[in-house]
């Protein structure tokens, strides 16, 4: 009962407390981010950093960004819009600015640039162009808060919107088979912690999940492990217990590492003309597994493509029934490698979709049930016994002798699913298989970009900062992917005119 009053006198306080005297603002005309049509006072307008900005950012819909709402009444001073901020912090990754101060030390050396992302301009008279520029330009501090507090939805709109100028510029024909083969991955992220650098002692222990690093309060223990290529002696899919000391950031080891940070999930398709772009994009605790990032991004993508890709691929820590049973329903298929992992091999059905046993004799169904415990969410699943001894003793001896026979015979439990029979029976050496899997190579390429955009190690220290920036790192992604379209679409077409 009492933080609900706190909020209420917190509200009253900031209503009724003095407003100090602060430097005026110009009245804002609109945001000429916002408004590609608005005419910009020519030396503006001729700045070549504002030109090589608007090339790269003005086709996205800037106008439709969505603001927090104006008629919520909030203390305090009208914020500044928020559109501007956005379109400021892609700047930084283009730029390769890895701190806040250095995005605003750049801002700072190029006043055309703040004009035209919309800042409000503190007016100076005796300034070259009427508005003092270091304090117009947010302060390190607003710039950091501000990306801390952004609704990622607003991002992801960004990233939505990339998506449909790319497809804009397809032809009818290519857009109705847009997106139809996807390739998914996730990427380990280091979070900015000391826990992670094993130069600095730490008496308590720098791998205890229950000692959360005071750097970044929303980071997670986890480890990253090489699926692709899974031990024969694993016998568990589970992580290993944390055992070894942490290794610096530079000499991190995907794959046998264990460490504090995130994982960003991805999927990415490409165009026509071999240009990789991405179609959804999450970025979650490090600590939750790699298959439960399968769910929301096809959900995005499907939001963005208005349909079920066909063909998707994916590595083997996605080597799950239900990843083949949505590529099945749209019509296609998974290239998914096997994760047997241990004991775990593949099996074999009768034409009715029957288990085999060792001896290659179609299964008796003894039940089927609901598993709410063992996966990412609740399935049916079939338990099959020995055809010999079940319903009924037919007193035949096992073919091959199986050891299991004399304690009751063998038995097995499967997903009751159509995935789980294609997971098993998929011809893995197949010429589908192979060229489709091949493809696996356009989430690396778009991976390689991300990591020049320094994603693996970002200088952030909270959660949902580095989700706002790993969004904004993909909407970069896909504005560069457009001005390389776009210009070989104008090479292509000088070259014809000149023919």
């Amino acid at each position: 009962m009492v933080a609900p009053f706190r909020h209420i006198i917190n509200r009253l306080v900031a209503t009724l407390r003095p407003v100090p005297a602060t430097t005026p603002v110009v009245p804002e005309s609109p945001c000429p981010l916002a408004q590609p049509d608005a005419v910009l006072p020519a030396w503006v307008a001729d700045d070549p950093v504002v030109q090589k900005y608007r090339a790269l950012l003005g086709d996205l819909p800037w106008g439709q960004f969505p603001e927090r709402p104006a008629d919520r009444p909030y203390p305090g001073p009208l914020p500044q819009p928020r559109v501007s901020f956005a379109a400021a912090y892609l700047v930084k990754l283009q730029e390769d600015k890895r701190f806040m101060s250095d995005l605003r030390t750049y801002l700072i050396e190029h006043p055309a640039l703040v004009y035209w992302l919309g800042f409000a301009r503190v007016p100076d008279p005796a300034a070259p162009h009427g508005f003092d520029v270091a304090a117009s330009v947010p302060t390190r501090r607003q710039l950091s808060t501000v990306l801390r507090h952004l609704p990622n939805p607003a991002l992801q709109f960004l990233l939505s919107a990339s998506i449909d100028v790319l497809k804009a510029t397809l032809t009818e024909a290519e857009q109705a088979t847009f997106g139809d083969t996807i390739a998914g991955d996730t990427q380990a992220i280091l979070a900015w912690v000391k826990e992670n650098n094993p130069k600095q002692f730490i008496k308590e222990g720098r791998l205890d999940k229950t000692r959360q690093p005071v750097g970044d309060p929303d980071c997670t223990l986890g480890v990253k492990k090489r699926r692709n290529a899974a031990a024969d002696t694993e016998t568990s899919p589970d992580h290993p217990a944390p055992t070894t000391e942490a290794k610096p950031a530079t000499k991190m080891q995907v794959g046998v590492d264990i460490f504090w940070g995130y994982a960003s999930g991805i999927v990415v398709t490409r165009l026509p003309d071999g240009t990789e772009v991405v179609l959804a994009e999450r970025t979650r605790p490090f600590n939750e597994s790699d298959p439960s990032h399968f769910r929301p991004l096809m959900a995005q993508v499907e939001a963005r493509l208005g349909r079920r890709p066909r063909f998707g691929t994916w590595d083997a820590a996605f080597d799950a029934h239900y990843v083949y049973d949505y590529f099945d329903q749209a019509g296609g298929f998974a290239a998914v490698p096997f994760n047997g992992g241990g004991k775990r091999a593949k099996r074999t059905f009768a034409p009715d979709g029957t288990p085999l046993c060792a001896a290659s004799l179609p299964m008796h169904l003894q039940c089927t049930y609901m598993d709410r415990t063992s996966g990412l969410e609740p399935y049916e699943r079939a338990k099959y016994d020995c055809p010999l001894l079940q319903p009924r003793v037919t007193g035949e001896p096992c073919p091959c002798a199986d050891p299991h026979f004399a304690k009751g015979g063998c038995s097995t439990t499967i997903a009751n699913t159509t995935g789980a029979r294609i997971r098993h029976e998929l011809d893995r050496e197949g010429d589908d298989y192979t060229r489709l899997y091949a493809l696996r190579t356009m989430v690396e390429r778009i991976n390689s970009q991300a990591e020049a955009l320094d994603i693996l190690r970002p200088k952030l220290r909270r959660g949902q900062a580095i989700v706002n920036a790993n969004t904004l790192r993909y909407v970069l992604i896909n504005v560069r992917a457009l001005l390389r379209v776009r210009a070989a679409a104008a090479a292509e077409e000088g070259q014809l005119t000149v023919s």
